[in-house]
């Protein structure tokens, strides 16, 4: 895997950082309070974008503190964007599935995604999110990332191969709330890319899916099964 030195960051359940050859910063699904990231991954010193696949409380915990403390561009659906303005995000770029835009120049596309998006107010009820989603990325050097967001597999993932061949898959893997290994598997037979990062799963006792068994699934003609632990990087 070559990422043309851009680097990857796993900090539990679906959040990662993204640092850029050009030297953005960008997290996906902000949750660093979650109980596999790491306590030295937990206080973020710069963020220029912050994308948002939906707005369960899994994957913008920790949203409104970011936007508070560095002023990113939040990028999400409409809806969850508009939500996060009224939390204090000064700097918004809402976008709906089939579009693209570039952020902290990285090349967003949004796409589908099977799952719901009802976010926890503060005085806990639930509003409207708008839809979940997952993203395409292409960084600096053409290197093209596919976070899954939270999903179940759904045939269109073979669109997304169609028209933006990712070589890198970021897909849930756990059960219950998203895919399990089967459906990864089987997902990764739709978007056919070369190294899958395992993600959302073990976080909590019901998430039961683990990258070993998605590799037995995949066998030795299948894409690569990258296993990260929480706070590894790949360069």
């Amino acid at each position: 895997m070559n990422l043309q030195g851009n680097r990857i960051t796993w900090l539990g359940h679906a959040t990662f950082r993204i640092e850029t050859a050009d030297g953005a910063i960008a997290y996906v699904d902000p949750w660093l309070s979650n109980p596999l990231c790491p306590e030295s991954e937990k206080a973020v010193k710069k963020a220029d974008a912050l994308l948002c696949t939906h707005g369960h409380f899994d994957h913008i915990a920790d949203a409104v503190q970011i936007v508070k403390q560095h002023n990113p561009t939040v990028v999400g659906i409409f809806e969850l964007c508009t939500w996060l303005q009224k939390k204090g995000a000064t700097q918004i770029a809402p976008m709906n599935k089939g579009g693209t835009q570039t952020v902290a120049g990285i090349k967003i596309t949004m796409t589908h995604a099977v799952h719901s998006c009802g976010i926890q107010d503060d005085d806990g009820s639930i509003v409207y999110g708008g839809e979940a989603c997952g993203y395409v990325l292409e960084l600096p050097g053409g290197v093209k990332l596919y976070h899954a967001g939270d999903t179940g597999v759904f045939s269109d993932m073979q669109i997304i191969h169609d028209l933006y061949a990712p070589e890198i898959a970021m897909l849930p893997i756990g059960d219950h709330f998203t895919m399990g290994p089967r459906q990864a598997a089987y997902a990764c037979k739709l978007l056919q890319p070369k190294t899958v990062i395992p993600m959302h799963f073990g976080t909590f006792p019901m998430l039961v899916g683990r990258p070993g068994e998605l590799k037995k699934l995949l066998g030795a003609g299948g894409p690569e099964v990258v296993e990260m632990k929480p706070g590894q990087t790949l360069s």
